[in-house]
């Protein structure tokens, strides 16, 4: 070590900062907490303009130019504008303030965060998979809400798609990771879900424990955080972030997913989805998630909520409108 960089260590552990810290940052490696681990601590955005799927007419073009990549995002904000004049007799709704739409892939230059098939698209659902995912639809259109029970999990506030694996959502994409001796724990800004990853090498749940949010383990690959997780609980109401997929995905299903800091304002997340009953091949997502200032708030979102009353209320009053309708017609 050169007397300057000595200097320069000694200085800065004057201040407090952890030994393993300073040689890391004067080395270019990830930082390490006292116990070891690497340091992926603070708050995390996966907010996104770059589309979970790549536009089938770009085949299997994975990056676009620095000049492409800005007309693609300029297009995006344009198409995704949620600030619209309200129709007769809207009461209005979510308009662009509240959506995040990030920076596209301006630090990738990605055509889609699919970066496995090479096509970039979703792979096909085996023939039962797509017989449940078609009867599901049947059934929506026919009864889309007699009860709770035909309503997404994310109207009724229980389960949303940002969780396991972490992919982005319209706003909300923030996640606090927190590290202790044995565990990872990654707080989840939307529907303030919380994961709390083991990482001291203990056996998994047992197959039939399933849970809304899987069973998740964790290990350590050199400086990136492996976390397998399955037993997640699935039913016709869980889209698991991909909307085609509405009742698709069963008990095979096994996620695994790899943190790694590459750089100070940079964790990559990438994760691996495989169900040999659902999918006819593994998919995999790469997300760059940038480092975010400030604090991870409360989204007050609760089972219960006017939002399902109104959505069940207003059916119930669609019924009763046909119903007359009918009875009027039959005279």
């Amino acid at each position: 070590m050169s007397v300057r960089r000595l200097l320069a260590v000694c200085a800065m552990a004057l201040l407090g900062v952890p030994f393993v810290a300073l040689l890391a940052a004067q080395s270019g490696a990830p930082a390490r907490l006292p116990w070891g681990d690497p340091d992926l601590q603070g708050v995390w955005s996966n907010a996104t303009l770059t589309p979970l799927q790549r536009a089938p007419e770009l085949g299997t073009k994975a990056f676009f130019t620095a000049e492409e990549n800005a007309a693609f995002a300029k297009q995006r904000r344009e198409q995704t504008n949620a600030d619209r004049p309200l129709r007769p007799g809207d009461v209005g709704a979510y308009n662009d303030a509240f959506f995040e739409r990030g920076q596209g892939g301006v630090k990738t230059l990605r055509t889609s965060l699919i970066i496995d098939p090479p096509d970039g698209r979703l792979p096909a659902l085996l023939p039962e998979a797509q017989r449940r995912v078609a009867a599901r639809l049947a059934a929506a259109e026919k009864s889309p809400a007699d009860s709770w029970h035909d309503r997404w999990l994310t109207e009724r506030c229980i389960l949303f798609g940002a969780t396991v694996p972490m992919l982005p959502e319209p706003y909300n994409n923030n996640y606090r990771i927190e590290q202790s001796p044995g565990y990872v724990t990654i707080l989840v800004e939307m529907n303030h879900d919380a994961r709390v990853i083991p990482v001291d090498g203990r056996a998994p749940l047992s197959p039939a424990i399933a849970q809304w949010t899987g069973d998740s383990r964790g290990r350590w690959d050199g400086d990136t955080l492996v976390v397998e997780t399955r037993n997640l609980k699935f039913n016709h109401q869980s889209r698991f972030g991909v909307g085609y997929l509405n009742g698709a995905s069963d008990e095979n299903l096994r996620v695994v997913e790899r943190f790694t800091r590459t750089d100070a304002t940079t964790l990559t997340y990438r994760a691996t989805v495989e169900d040999p009953t659902v999918f006819t091949r593994p998919w995999t997502v790469e997300v760059p998630m940038d480092r975010a200032d400030g604090a991870i708030y409360e989204v007050a979102c609760h089972e219960g909520n006017y939002g399902m009353f109104n959505i069940l209320s207003g059916h119930r009053a669609e019924e009763r409108t046909a119903a007359e309708a009918a009875r009027r017609g039959g005279r």
